[in-house]
Formats: C-alpha cells, structure tokens, sequence
C-alpha cells in the first residue's frame, strides 16, 4: 500500500498538538509570572497527576514548599490558601504538559497503524514526539535550579525550557502544513526570489526576541529602567556590563536593552517586508496577505512591549505580552512556510 503524499486528518492532528502547545506557554508564563514554578518539589510524571486530595495531603505538600529557599527568603508566613494558588498553576501547567503528550502519542500510533502519515513525514513526527519528552525533562531541569539555593529558577534554564518548547510548536506547525499542502511542486521555487530567505530570516529574529523575552521575565528585567525610549535617561544603560560576560544573561539592564534591540529590528524587518510585499508584483496575494498579518502582529506587540514596561508589568499585561508573541511566532512561521513556496 503506497502511502499518501498528503494527509489533511493528519494536519488537523497536528495544528490541534500545537494549539494545546500553545496553551501550555501561556500557563508557563502566568505560572512565571506568578511565581508558582517551585510550588511543586517533586517530579512524578504518573502520580503527580494527582493533587492533593485531603487535608492531610496539602499539608505534606505545603511542607515540601517550606523546606525551599523560595519560601524561606520570599513566602514566608504564607498561609495554605496562597500556597494552594500558587500550586494550582504549577499543576495545570504540568497537567497540561502531560495532555500534549496523549494528544500526540495517541493519535500517532494510531496513524501509523492505518498507514496514513505521509511517508516523509514519519521521521519528523517522531522527531516531534521525543522532542516533547526531551521538553519535559528540561523542565523539570529548570525547576530543580530554583530548588537549589536560589528563590527562583536560573534564567538561562528557563529560557532553554521556553526555546524549547516553541521549537516544538514551531516544528507542530510547520509539519502540519506539510501534511496539509503536500510537497512542493516545481512552480513552487523560483531562482532568484528573496522571500524564502527574509521571510525565514524574520521567523527565526522573532524565535530569538522570544528567547531574549524569557531572559527580561526570567531576570524580572521589567520591573527596572521603565522609561522609553530611553533606559533611565540614557540610550545605552550604564550598568549593562557589571556582570561581565554574565551581564548577557544576568544583567536586568543588559537583557532588557538587548530584548529591546532585538525587537526594533524585528519590526524594522517586518514593516520593510511589508513594504516590499505592497510593491512586489510577482508576490502572490496570499504572501501579501500574510506578510501585512505579521507585520501587524509585530507592530501590536512591540507597542503592547512598550505598554507593559512603561506600566511596570503588571500581571494581565505581562501575560498578555507573552501570549501575543507565541502567536506573533507561529504567523512568522506560516509566513516562512508559505515564503519558501511564493
């Protein structure tokens, strides 16, 4: 039986596993955001499913708690029912971690077994299934920082546990419109176009912005330095090098000033591109289309960036913040996608 080259329940399928990769993002900043990441002492990826079910029960995990340096440094005197908030979105978060697993795993056997995943696709999404193990492990990884000697977790941990996981929703996406288009055809590449490597260039500028975001939220760098467009008065921060080499990743001034950076050349790039879109004849009105999407997006949220740092981040809009840039991502994606077809 020769296997399709296309297969659209399988991109449903997929697009579906990203969207509840989404969803795990977005919990995993407002449990950032928070503070609740150190709530849970233990990784037990089977039992743990389970919250505390009695009195009895919340005492022995409230206890755990106590024993951190979190606690000791940062809660203490909390009472239960604070401590139970802060539970609960470490919990949904690692429940949710689990629901990607069974929505993936599942349905892939199941795949597999009716023959129906594209036969170039097999290995990526294999890929893509030890590729969220490996999530899982690095975030238990990331936690064990925070559970050693520090209130909370090492910035370069929880920016390889954020990187890591958009590059599972990335791939998620990227994958399901494989399935969903099939391969390309000739009159897909042209020699000599620009939009498969700008467009790829932009993808992979607003993945490294969202890398630099996880450093400002893992430093809380926006709680410093929150005039704009300056940086406490100045346009070059003068306390950007007083880690050393640590500054890149240590420094509140150095990775607020570089996320900044970062972000005016997305935009740049994105309204550029956008530029080039409006005036580009050969462009197709579907690239057009998307190019103008992302361009907005990124616009959006560079102000709501903007917003949130001059408002000295404040819960609903830090979330919002870094909501708006998983999606501003996974346009760039489509965007890239459809650019190494125009």
């Amino acid at each position: 039986m020769e296997l399709p080259h296309r297969s659209r329940p399988v991109a449903i399928w997929l697009f579906l596993t990203a969207l509840v990769v989404f969803g795990l993002v977005v919990v995993g900043g407002a449990t950032r955001l928070t503070g609740s990441g150190l709530s849970i002492t233990e990784w037990d990826p089977i039992m743990g499913v389970i919250p505390p079910l009695s009195a009895h029960g919340w005492a022995v995990a409230f206890a755990k708690y106590q024993a951190t340096t979190q606690y000791q440094f940062v809660n203490r005197g909390m009472t239960l029912a604070a401590f139970q908030s802060l539970f609960w979105w470490e919990w949904a978060h690692r429940l949710i971690a689990r629901l990607v697993g069974v929505v993936f795993f599942g349905p892939l056997i199941a795949f597999l077994a009716l023959r129906s995943i594209p036969s170039r696709l097999i290995i990526r999404c294999i890929v893509l299934l030890l590729l969220g193990a490996l999530q899982g492990l690095v975030g238990w990884l990331m936690v064990k920082t925070g559970l050693e000697g520090r209130v909370t977790v090492a910035p370069e941990a929880l920016m390889t546990h954020l990187g890591l996981a958009l590059i599972l929703y990335a791939a998620l996406i990227w994958t399901g419109l494989e399935a969903w288009f099939g391969p390309p055809r000739p009159q897909d590449h042209r020699r000599g176009s620009n939009w498969p490597f700008v467009t790829t260039l932009l993808g992979g500028l607003v993945y490294v912005q969202c890398l630099l975001g996880a450093l400002v939220a893992g430093n809380q760098a926006g709680l410093v330095d929150n005039d704009w467009p300056l940086m406490n008065g100045r346009v070059f921060p003068s306390d950007y090098w007083t880690l050393g080499a640590r500054s890149l990743l240590r420094s509140q001034a150095a990775v607020q000033f570089n996320h900044r950076l970062m972000g005016y050349t997305v935009a740049a790039l994105a309204l550029g591109l956008a530029v080039a879109a409006w005036r580009a004849r050969e462009a197709a009105a579907y690239l057009r289309t998307l190019v103008f999407i992302v361009a907005a997006l990124v616009v959006a949220q560079a102000a709501l960036g903007i917003v949130t740092l001059m408002a000295q981040a404040p819960l609903p809009l830090a979330q919002t913040h870094q909501a708006l840039a998983t999606v501003v991502l996974g346009a760039a994606v489509v965007l890239a996608w459809r650019g190494r077809r125009a």
